[in-house]
């Protein structure tokens, strides 16, 4: 990964990509008013430089039975290096903790669960979360529907 200067070309480029990630060097071509070929290097540098980490799929949790979104609010016993390293080691091999975010405030961390239902939610906290002896204090708030989802970063499209 090395450091480039990106430009409004740039710019339209990933949003494009995020919008639709398996669009065709043709069809991204056009719609950012440039050449196949040129836009093509313009793509490898940007992956290059880390600014597009990875390409994936967005998949339906509901339609494959993932129906039940939770958001636990996390209070760690003590905050010291080791505490805080196993705590994420911990977290990092459960899967249905899809996301985990540090947090200023009350809390130590945000974790967003994807499971199945309620009693697979009972499960994950009984069987994986209480073994992590790190965690002093949890809040959990049941996600009741998604009123807004974006892959869109708000980057400056000028």
């Amino acid at each position: 990964m090395y450091y480039m200067k990106i430009d409004a070309t740039d710019l339209k480029i990933l949003k494009e990509l995020q919008k639709n990630s398996k669009i065709t060097n043709v069809e991204l071509s056009k719609k950012i008013g440039l050449s196949p070929a040129p836009t093509l290097g313009r793509v490898q540098k940007l992956e290059k430089g880390g600014y597009i980490q990875s390409y994936h799929a967005s998949v339906n949790g509901p339609m494959l039975g993932l129906g039940f979104t939770a958001l636990i609010q996390v209070s760690l016993t003590r905050q010291v290096k080791n505490a805080i390293s196993n705590f994420i080691n911990q977290i990092n091999k459960i899967d249905e903790i899809v996301e985990c975010y540090q947090l200023a405030g009350d809390f130590d961390y945000q974790l967003k669960i994807i499971v199945k239902d309620i009693p697979a939610f009972d499960y994950l906290i009984s069987e994986k979360l209480s073994l992590i002896e790190e965690i002093g204090q949890m809040q959990t708030l049941v996600v009741l529907s998604q009123k807004k989802k974006s892959f869109v970063l708000p980057l400056e499209y000028k």
